[in-house]
């Protein structure tokens, strides 16, 4: 039988995906150095960490929400990357998703028995940073190859030019992840245990529940 306290509450999840958005646009804005490709710009940037962390701690599509809105946030008010802002969201959604299907859906990193036992913390370590990294690396591949195409037929720039821009963020995209995923790790290790002793950490999250035949 399942407990109505720990049904999920919409406008807390609402609060908490806005929090993490946050999060996401004052990590790509402030904790952000830009480089020209002289035919444009690409970034080392914090950003995508707070939206792998929201996956890890309340599921997938929360933390791809969190990062779309918050990253195409963040680009909408950059004159530099207002033109990005669609294919932004597109990435950071299904980086949440990746990662939240990789730790939640295979990993199960939340997953509460029936005697109220949770993962052993090994195992969670090794699905997190096993979820970190399918999501970062998805972008790594994904980033430079729709940004190519994106600018090359959507925003009409040369092939040159959107070649070089494509080569500049497979490096910057390439860093970005591994520092993505350091953190997010240690983020998570470190709150999820403080989340448990207040009682405010979400079990099973992205897991189906059986129901029992009668």
């Amino acid at each position: 039988m399942s407990n109505p306290a720990d049904k999920k509450n919409p406008a807390l999840m609402i609060a908490k995906v806005g929090i993490m958005a946050a999060l996401c646009y004052l990590a790509f804005t402030f904790v952000q150095i830009k480089i020209s490709t002289g035919a444009d710009f690409t970034s080392f940037h914090l950003g995508n960490t707070f939206c792998v962390l929201a996956a890890l701690l309340f599921g997938g599509l929360p933390g791809g929400i969190a990062g779309a809105i918050g990253m195409t946030i963040g680009d909408l008010l950059d004159p530099v990357y207002i033109t990005s802002a669609p294919k932004t969201f597109i990435l950071k959604l299904c980086i949440g998703l990746i990662t939240g299907l990789v730790a939640h859906r295979i990993g199960k990193i939340t997953l509460r028995d029936s005697d109220g036992q949770s993962q052993q913390p090994k195992h969670v370590l090794l699905w997190t940073v096993l979820g970190s990294s399918a999501g970062m690396l998805f972008n790594v591949i994904a980033e430079p190859v729709l940004s190519y195409f994106y600018k090359r037929y959507i925003l009409g720039v040369d092939a040159e030019a959107s070649a070089i821009l494509a080569k500049f963020q497979s490096l910057t995209t390439f860093v970005n992840a591994i520092l993505t995923v350091i953190i997010a790790v240690a983020l998570y290790t470190a709150l999820r245990p403080a989340l448990i002793r207040t009682g405010l950490f979400d079990y099973n999250v992205g897991i189906k529940s059986k129901s029992k035949k009668q």
